[in-house]
C-alpha cells in the first residue's frame, strides 16, 4: 500500500512552492537568501521528518536557525583568531610571516 501523508520533503517543498511569489517580490539580491534558508530546512529533512509535526513549517523553521546558528560559530570562532592574530606583538608576526604563514589564504 503507499503512503497516505506527503512526507516531510514533498511538504516543505509545498511550503516552499506557496511563497513563490513572495520570493518573486524580493529585490534580486534577496532571492538566493531566501533559496539559501529553504537549503537549510532540506539538509535537517530527515530529522524533520521523524518529528511528523502538524505544522511542517515549524520544523523548517527550527532547521534554519540551527544552521544560522552554525554559520555564528563559525564567525565567531574566526573573529577569536583574527582578533589573536592582531594582539601579537609586531615580531611575533613577522616571524609567523617569514616561517610561511600565509594568514589561512592559500
Amino acid at each position: 500500500m503507499g503512503r497516505t501523508n506527503p512526507t516531510y520533503r514533498d511538504a516543505l517543498r509545498a511550503i516552499e512552492e506557496r511563497w513563490a511569489a513572495f520570493r518573486r517580490a524580493l529585490r534580486r539580491r534577496d532571492q538566493p537568501r531566501f533559496d539559501r534558508l529553504f537549503e537549510y530546512a532540506r539538509e535537517h529533512a530527515d530529522a524533520s521528518g521523524l518529528m511528523n509535526h502538524q505544522n511542517p513549517l515549524l520544523p523548517a523553521l527550527l532547521s534554519i536557525d540551527i544552521e544560522q546558528e552554525a554559520r555564528l560559530d563559525d564567525h565567531e570562532e574566526r573573529l577569536v583568531e583574527l582578533e589573536q592574530r592582531l594582539s601579537e606583538p609586531v615580531g611575533e608576526q613577522q616571524q609567523s610571516s617569514a616561517d610561511g604563514d600565509t594568514g589561512g589564504v592559500e
